[in-house]
């Protein structure tokens, strides 16, 4: 990689000093421009070693409490009768975000569906038992026994990704790769026609995503993205109902018990939080392996010298990649942690991206050590009744992957910095360009 390529290294940010020289009281690293810059990681070194449990004032998000240390983040995660998931999962504009982005003209109705709060909702959403019962209902797509018979078909499906790749020639691995994988594999989960998988992509970046972000210019373009989202799965919804496809998720969410009778708005998050919980994360955990492996060379010598160590390179990518940055939890009554009075109704998010970088816990956190010892000590999967139901499936995709690299391509390069998307919630890629050497 070019010497001019930054390493993503929390020391050596140019904004360090600046971060370190705020008053504590006013330090606030849920801001988007910080993730769209890679520029927050000073911000989170200064608030685990000075307040781990940190109230934050409103700015572009909510005011609430930033829980950045890993320990403090587990005691929240685990403890789902005081913080909830029922005022949803991720930060809320502040009102004067909300203000600015009435008179820009977006809708503040409808959630991802018109506007950017509110809308439709979704078993990660929720409580228990409500939770449990809905979670359960579409668990069976990614059981033990699901995952093997998927994994020939991913397996043929990633080597024909790799071997129509270009070599010699620069090429959009986020693109070419991580985007392919995924969608081929979620649109088979969702029971779709694979000429349909790009939807998805698109689909899942437009949930997050805002007018200027590269992916829409206006709110009427949002709206009517989102409009078709709705739709189509509302038709795959109606088909599923009269004719259920065994192993696909609609069809499990269409005859569930839980979840049969559930209505329109129910279903449409259920089947957000599936496109964004099997797309955006995969896609970004693949990305970020190939990037992580070309900003530490010394792994990849030692991946490429022993491919054994392929499933502890997958857990020390989640871990070091963080796909999803936080995950937002209500409290329902007063509760003291590490010292800080959380009182009922304050927002607190755990920010994982944190506490995966935690080093008090982590030994040489900010490094990518493909043989740690416990690579399986990571938040990014989350913890409690809400862990990631898909996490094994995510970790199979990027393993497949990575054994048919390996048999092919001795190395792939990774040309310059990728950019980065403007989101506090997914930690990704907009693109990432490399070259396979010839």
């Amino acid at each position: 990689m070019s010497e001019s390529v930054t390493l993503d290294n929390p020391t050596a940010d140019a904004v360090r000093d600046q971060v370190y020289a705020q008053p504590l009281e006013t330090l606030n690293a849920a801001q988007s421009g910080l993730f769209l810059s890679n520029s927050f990681w000073p911000y989170f070194e200064r608030l685990r070693a000075e307040a781990p449990v940190h109230w934050t004032p409103a700015g572009e998000f909510e005011p609430h409490w930033a829980v950045t240390g890993f320990n403090e983040i587990m005691a929240v995660d685990t403890n789902h009768e005081v913080f909830s998931s029922e005022g949803g999962i991720s930060l809320a504009p502040s009102e004067e975000t909300i203000a600015k982005l009435v008179a820009s003209g977006a809708q503040m109705s409808g959630g991802a569906f018109g506007g950017p709060t509110g809308g439709p909702t979704m078993f990660i959403a929720m409580d228990p038992p409500k939770h449990d019962e809905q979670r359960k209902t579409v668990s069976p797509a990614v059981s033990p026994h699901n995952l093997k018979v998927m994994e020939p078909l991913i397996r043929e499906r990633a080597g024909a990704i790799l071997d129509s790749l270009p070599v010699g020639v620069p090429f959009d691995w986020v693109d070419k790769v991580s985007m392919e994988l995924t969608a081929m594999t979620l649109a088979t989960l969702f029971g779709m026609p694979q000429e349909d998988r790009r939807k998805l992509t698109l689909w899942s970046d437009m949930v997050m995503t805002r007018p200027g972000d590269g992916i829409v210019d206006t709110w009427e373009q949002k709206r009517a993205e989102m409009a078709a989202y709705a739709g189509y799965f509302l038709n795959l919804w109606a088909e599923r109902k009269a004719n259920p496809i065994e192993g696909d998720m609609v069809s499990m969410l269409a005859h569930g018990e839980a979840t049969k009778d559930m209505n329109q708005f129910e279903y449409l998050g259920n089947i957000i939080l599936l496109t964004i919980g099997g797309n955006d994360t995969t896609r970004n955990t693949i990305s970020g392996s190939l990037y992580a492996l070309n900003k530490f060379p010394e792994q990849y010598d030692k991946l490429r010298a022993n491919p054994n160590l392929i499933p502890s390179m997958v857990s020390e990518t989640i871990r070091w990649q963080t796909p999803l940055a936080h995950m937002k939890r209500t409290a329902t009554q007063d509760f003291e942690l590490n010292g800080k009075t959380i009182k009922k109704g304050d927002a607190v998010v755990m920010w994982y991206v944190s506490g995966n970088r935690d080093e008090s816990v982590i030994e040489r956190p900010n490094d990518y050590i493909i043989d740690r010892e416990r690579p399986r000590q990571h938040l990014s999967f989350g913890f409690g009744v809400h862990r990631c139901v898909g996490n094994r499936l995510a970790e199979l995709q990027l393993k497949i992957i990575w054994e048919e690299i390996l048999k092919r391509f001795p190395h792939i390069e990774v040309l310059e910095e990728p950019p980065r998307v403007r989101s506090t919630f997914v930690k990704g890629y907009k693109s990432m360009q490399v070259i396979i050497k010839a």
